[in-house]
């Protein structure tokens, strides 16, 4: 074994081997990978190695397609077959609500290049004739799907990795890992050291215990899985010989269960509401190629509807129950990336859809390795997405509701139960005696909206819009026209100081840096140009600063911060999260309100528009921003949480002569709608560019060298090829939810090709526009895309939006080419909400208070 290596990979399933591979051909050859058993000695050896493209977020699903396409060219390189079958599969919906899932999914199909399409249950039937077609409202069909062997196939990654240099070592665990002060990481094994420059953990179901080698608590969890298969059957035989092709695959959310061809019978696996955790405090180092014994009373629910739905199964024998461990972060989704606070340390695991989203984590994470950049959004999969509160016994609870979840719809307006409260301010209880529906913010327990005195303060989930409409309404109204209190201690909070703090800022920032007492909105940009974060930054003091952006990119942000920190001291970064909370009062009167609470004077000319103080509130201890995300006068006022149910109450007492609201999240979004204001993680993320962003005024190209300013400096000379845009629609009874493809009829013109928003490429157009249904659905042709229909063209995508209240209106915004956006005369507009195409206009000013004279007053 060699002492040293610019890469160590700890762990040899899919994941693992993945990301050597891709590491390996991204040139790094002075890697190797150890594995305390032999390859896929965790999960992969026992995975049901299925794989499929759609996921809820476009960027997984990017990657997902990716790790599709990857398998031949592994093939090819290592000589190792993959057992591919690319049978297609299709979901099932048994109601009208499932149903407009599916729509949802297939709209987001059309921009993202995919070829999934809308049949019937009894199209979906030739294609699966063990169904019973009645139990289903419709299907949709995706052509890329299917299933592998999974040993083939991390075998596969392993050789090919090999033939470009790297190293395998197998049958030696990793037992302790050190860092040496210039950053060199010592990985002690059964048999030796070795000194890397990077460790990554794809530790897979000891991932946790890697983990817990540097000092960091993964929010992970291995949950048991069972599937069956079936003995061999003689309908399935029939259906191979009669057509020659395989059965497809089939994901029924009802009965929470997914079902693919074995050999000649059939495999159905089932994630059951009864699911059970396994080693949920600590992995034994000697579990292995071991399996779990079956409990089939606990899938019987899901098995009696399986077999309701399809009869062919319920008659077959069984041959064997799997029933082996798999592991889950909260949501789902991979932990991928540098951890926060630690020097080249990665992490690649919790990736339960391994050969769904193998190759894509390899490709991601190499490219963040070697080029400092994942070069896609992975946002989704980051693992600084979570914070602190996401422990041990939290993340037991939220990946037990995830799992029990898998199949189940998440309505847009769901707040999801289990492991809260977790993080509450001292108003908590305040604002459930005032009927406040509570969302989870990051963690946080967060004002949604006020539900009527005497009504149920709860969501009535749905696509379309719910109970919440009305309320959220009159709280915006009220807000506009007097004066509103929300609590605001879901944002991000961050004290920079020291004498090099404002060269430190200057040199991440876009926007220049504010004179003493004064506030700037900035964003931020990577080494490409790309918008990594917006911020609001207020100068405190001669070597102090206050900051404020999305609490959920709160460790992604500082692990950015840290990065670029100077060595010699000068900079120092404080965190607030919950040690600093906040208060926002916005409206016509909301002046008025403040100055019954405050000692000094804060007439427009003493306390301008954008301006920084720190002041007594109600007689404690503040700080006051003049500003707000309503974009109406207002104020964020800032205080130690000791102090919030005091400045609360003040604030509630002198606002009774103005007519003061209470208002939530939801109404504080909608009136964001209605001045053309972003968001981070929706508009603003790392796939777009400041430009085409719409950011242009607070990009000071001019100014000293920031992070990303020569490629910003190009983008603004070459143009955008985006542009973000805001839409008035004509919607019915549901407003878009954010992904959403937007129509254009275009007629002759062209506005170039535009490279699709998560990576997939220019979209391939058909001649017609028809799509393929019937016979040709049930051959397992591929659907014709859907994004030409004669001179209607799908053109772009809508990051988020909603209804704006004030103004009556139903708002969107998302990114269409350049062209489109400044040619006022370039076509009509269309968005498809829910299979409906909608009209829709470009609105270039914002609807509510366009010149910006109310919160400047």
């Amino acid at each position: 074994m060699k002492s040293h290596a610019k890469a160590v990979v700890i762990g040899g399933g899919v994941v693992g081997c993945s990301v050597l591979y891709h590491l390996a051909k991204a040139g790094w050859t002075d890697i190797m990978l150890i594995e305390r058993s032999e390859l896929t000695s965790g999960s992969s050896w026992h995975a049901a190695g299925g794989f499929h493209t759609l996921n809820g977020d476009p960027n997984v699903a990017k990657l997902q397609a990716y790790t599709v396409q990857l398998y031949k060219e592994i093939e090819e390189l290592s000589g190792q077959s993959c057992s591919l079958h690319l049978t297609g599969g299709v979901m099932m919906a048994d109601t009208p609500e499932r149903m407009d899932f599916l729509r949802l999914a297939h709209a987001k199909g059309r921009y993202l290049g995919m070829d999934t399409e809308l049949i019937t249950p009894s199209e979906a039937k030739a294609m699966f004739p063990l169904m019973d077609e009645t139990n289903f409202v419709g299907a949709m069909w995706d052509p890329v799907e299917g299933h592998l062997d999974p040993s083939g196939t991390t075998h596969a990654y392993a050789k090919a990795a090999r033939k470009l240099g790297a190293e395998i070592l197998l049958r030696n665990r990793v037992v302790e890992l050190t860092q040496e002060v210039d950053g060199t990481w010592n990985v002690v094994t059964e048999q030796g050291t070795v000194k890397a420059e990077h460790v990554v953990n794809c530790g897979g179901l000891w991932a946790r215990e890697i983990g817990r080698m540097v000092g960091v608590e993964l929010p992970v969890l291995a949950m048991e899985h069972m599937y069956l298969l079936t003995e061999p059957m003689p309908e399935v035989e029939e259906f191979n010989k009669s057509t020659g092709r395989e059965m497809i695959g089939v994901m029924d959310f009802k009965g929470e269960i997914y079902t693919r061809q074995e050999r000649n019978g059939i495999l159905l696996g089932t994630y059951e509401k009864a699911c059970k955790p396994w080693s949920p405090v600590n992995t034994p180092w000697d579990f292995g190629h071991e399996l779990l014994q079956p409990d089939i009373d606990r899938i019987a629910p899901s098995l009696e509807i399986g077999f309701k739905h399809f009869p062919g199964i319920e008659k077959a024998g069984i041959k064997q129950i799997i029933n082996g461990p798999f592991t889950f972060a909260l949501d789902g989704n991979p932990l991928v990336g540098p951890v926060q606070g630690l020097t080249n340390f990665w992490c690649a695991c919790a990736v339960m859809a391994g050969f769904s989203q193998g190759g894509g984590v390899g490709l991601a994470l190499s490219n963040w390795m070697v080029n400092g950049d994942p070069g896609f959004d992975v946002w989704g999969m980051d693992v600084a997405r979570f914070g602190e509160w996401a422990t041990l016994r939290y993340t037991n609870a939220k990946v037990r509701e995830n799992y029990s979840r898998r199949f189940s719809i998440r309505f847009p307006n769901e707040e999801l139960p289990a492991a809260r409260p977790a993080q509450t301010t001292p108003l908590y209880d305040t604002m459930l005696a005032n009927n406040a529906v509570m969302g989870d913010s990051w963690g946080l327990e967060t004002p949604l909206w006020f539900a009527p005195k005497g009504s149920e303060p709860k969501d009535i989930v749905s696509f379309h819009r719910s109970n919440d409409f009305g309320p959220i309404g009159e709280e915006v109204r009220t807000t506009r026209e007097k004066v509103g209190v929300t609590e605001i201690a879901n944002f991000a909070k961050y004290e920079v100081s020291g004498p090099a703090a404002e060269d430190f800022l200057n040199r991440l920032m876009t926007n220049r840096m504010p004179k003493t007492g004064r506030i700037v909105l900035t964003p931020m940009l990577n080494e490409f140009g790309k918008l990594i974060g917006d911020f609001t930054i207020a100068k405190a003091g001669e070597e102090r600063f206050m900051i404020w952006s999305s609490s959920a990119a709160q460790k992604y942000h500082m692990r950015w911060f840290e990065k670029h920190l100077p060595k010699d001291g000068g900079v120092r970064i404080h965190r607030f999260d919950q040690t600093l909370v906040g208060l926002s009062i916005a409206g016509p009167k909301s002046r008025d309100l403040l100055q019954k609470l405050v000692d000094v004077d804060i007439s427009t000319k003493a306390f301008r528009f954008m301006d920084f103080r720190e002041m007594a509130v109600g007689g404690a201890p503040c700080m006051v921003n003049r500003i707000t995300y309503t974009g109406d006068l207002g104020y964020e006022i800032w205080m130690a949480p000791a102090y919030q149910r005091l400045v609360y109450h003040a604030i509630k007492a002198a606002g009774e002569e103005f007519g003061l609201v209470d208002f939530g999240m939801r109404a504080l979004l909608s009136m964001r709608l209605e001045k053309n204001f972003p968001t981070w993680y929706r508009e603003l993320r790392p796939i777009y560019g400041p430009f085409e962003g719409a950011m242009d005024r607070f990009v000071k190209l001019e100014k000293n060298d920031f992070i990303g300013r020569e490629a910003a400096a190009r983008e603004q000379a070459e143009g955008p090829k985006l542009r973000r845009v805001s839409f008035v629609v004509d919607a019915a009874d549901a407003d878009v939810m954010g992904d959403e493809p937007i129509w254009a009829k275009v007629g002759g013109k062209d506005y170039g090709t535009v490279e699709k928003p998560h990576g997939y490429g220019a979209p391939r157009f058909d001649t017609g526009g028809e799509e393929v249904r019937g016979s040709k659905a049930a051959e397992g042709a591929s659907a014709v895309r859907g994004i030409v229909d004669g001179d209607w063209r799908v053109v772009g995508w809508v990051t988020s939006g909603g209804y704006a209240h004030y103004v009556q209106k139903s708002m969107a915004q998302g990114y269409v080419p350049a062209a489109l956006a400044a040619d006022e005369s370039a076509g009509l507009f269309e968005i498809e909400i829910l299979g409906s195409r909608r009209p829709a206009r470009i609105n270039v000013e914002p609807p509510f208070d366009p010149s910006g004279e109310k919160m400047r007053t």
